[in-house]
């Protein structure tokens, strides 16, 4: 059994052109970087001659790949991918990117995000004879992209044609073998940039995966725009620009992105700062130390501890060789699992009254076990602080927010939660000031997860739950 306590990471895609070679070793570098929006599957595919070959797995980057692979996947451009399943199971057979080999040819696809409408498009494409060999929704567009490629005049052409008929978040990266393609769905839910290093054109979720390779960072795609980079030379399209209000995840400021990763104009750390600010505004209490629960919860904990005046201190210890879910045979070591993860410093915290600064409460049980170890820890007052509102609402657009009957704060009061936890008191940041937390960023947000205000019509999800991705109850 698979415990997922918190909310998972979604995926992460990469992707050059280099005329230099040694893609391969530049995606692998890429997708290090990238490990933390997916642990359980990755995988890179290269363009060869007019075909394109791959290798992809189950397990980390450095678990996956070794220097005899990558010396094999010879190349002047590459797609990469980590996974997390909000979408389709945790299988091999699901893990990215997909290579399709079809009447025109082959591609390879890499994809961020989730369809609302996946399940309709999925039996239209059956209806014509199509045969699934995976439970995502990025075989869905592959399949789409090939149909339309047999009547289109290009690649991109068929890659825009399919958009026209996608409806949620998607953050797409598709390799021919002449021309590597960057599409981000018009909403912007997730994101995607652009950077280069010399003669090298390179994509990526996030910032922190050009600077890995050393690479500058161009811009962001825009929503709704493809850019195509074929021999050296990019154009966009960009039919689809400004057709849809801008809709970025917000939580990738608060939790998924690396905080030293820029989106659309805003540093993470940053932002999960002023969260904390915010919060010390909102949630003032009487303490003597503030600490922050790893990884994300640490910058918010700065910022709370910068604007109370509260002295900032290390709380937690990470284990920091688990790197992703792990498997528990039995309840007790499901029980204990935290303390695997996380050890009380038990200096900062003793005999103290302590502000606890998380990023997110999402069934609470976990939060409960960490406060429990700390009082073990010899905290005299533990004051549990969210720098995310409360989870009221399901996420249907790649991040694996449980349905509403498995959300603490779907079922219970403040005062309920703050008792569940065995705080002495509780805050979580409030919606408004959610919005403040990105002043510099070009982009509107969702933040569907805790207001219930969806972007886009989502009644045409699957109706086989409400939910993202299973989630095992910790």
């Amino acid at each position: 059994m698979i415990n997922r306590s918190k909310i998972g990471e979604e995926c992460g895609v990469f992707a050059i052109y280099d005329p230099r070679g040694g893609c391969a070793q530049s995606t692998y570098y890429g997708l290090y970087a990238l490990q933390h929006r997916g642990q359980e599957s990755c995988g890179i595919a290269v363009n060869c001659n007019r075909d394109i070959h791959h290798y992809k797995d189950m397990g980390l980057v450095n678990e996956v790949f070794n220097q005899d692979i990558i010396d094999k996947l010879k190349g002047t451009m590459a797609v990469g991918h980590v996974r997390y399943s909000t979408t389709g199971e945790s299988l091999r057979e699901n893990a990215q990117p997909l290579v399709l080999r079809y009447v025109k040819g082959n591609i390879a696809l890499a994809h961020n995000g989730n369809l609302v409408n996946k399940d309709e498009l999925t039996e239209e494409l059956s209806k014509t004879g199509a045969i699934f060999q995976t439970t995502t929704d990025t075989e869905t567009i592959a399949y789409m992209i090939a149909k339309e490629r047999l009547t289109a005049g290009s690649i991109e052409k068929a890659v825009a044609n399919t958009m026209e008929k996608l409806i949620g978040a998607f953050s797409l990266i598709v390799m021919s073998p002449r021309k590597l393609i960057a599409a981000r769905d018009p909403w912007g839910f997730r994101p995607l940039c652009m950077g280069r290093k010399d003669e090298a054109i390179v994509f990526a979720s996030e910032t922190c995966a050009l600077d890995s390779i050393g690479a500058k960072f161009v811009r962001d795609i825009d929503p709704g725009e493809i850019v195509v980079v074929e021999n050296g030379n990019v154009f966009t399209i960009d039919d689809y620009k400004n057709t849809k209000k801008s809709s970025m995840c917000i939580f990738e400021y608060i939790y998924f992105a690396r905080p030293d990763s820029t989106i659309q104009g805003q540093t993470a750390h940053d932002s999960r700062v002023l969260a904390g600010r915010f919060l010390a505004q909102e949630y003032p209490v009487e303490a003597d130390v503030v600490i922050g629960v790893p990884d994300s919860g640490i910058s918010a904990a700065q910022g709370y501890a910068m604007e109370s005046g509260i002295p900032y201190g290390l709380g937690f210890i990470k284990n920091k060789y688990i790197g992703r879910t792990f498997i528990q045979p039995s309840q007790s070591m499901r029980e204990n699992a935290v303390r695997i993860k996380l050890n009380v410093l038990k200096s900062t915290v003793c005999g103290k009254r302590v502000v606890m600064v998380d990023d997110s409460i999402v069934r609470g049980t976990t939060s409960k076990r960490i406060v429990n170890l700390l009082r073990e820890a010899g905290a005299k007052e533990v004051h549990v602080r969210s720098s995310a509102p409360p989870f009221m609402w399901p996420c249907y657009f790649g991040t694996d927010v449980p349905s509403r009957d498995q959300l603490v704060a779907c079922n219970h009061t403040m005062d309920e939660i703050r008792n569940l936890l065995n705080a002495d008191s509780l805050g979580f940041l409030s919606i408004e000031a959610l919005h403040k937390i990105a002043p510099n960023a070009n982009c509107g947000f969702c933040d569907a997860c805790f207001s219930g205000n969806y972007p886009v019509d989502v009644s045409r999800r699957s109706p086989s739950g409400d939910v993202c991705s299973g989630i095992e109850t910790d």
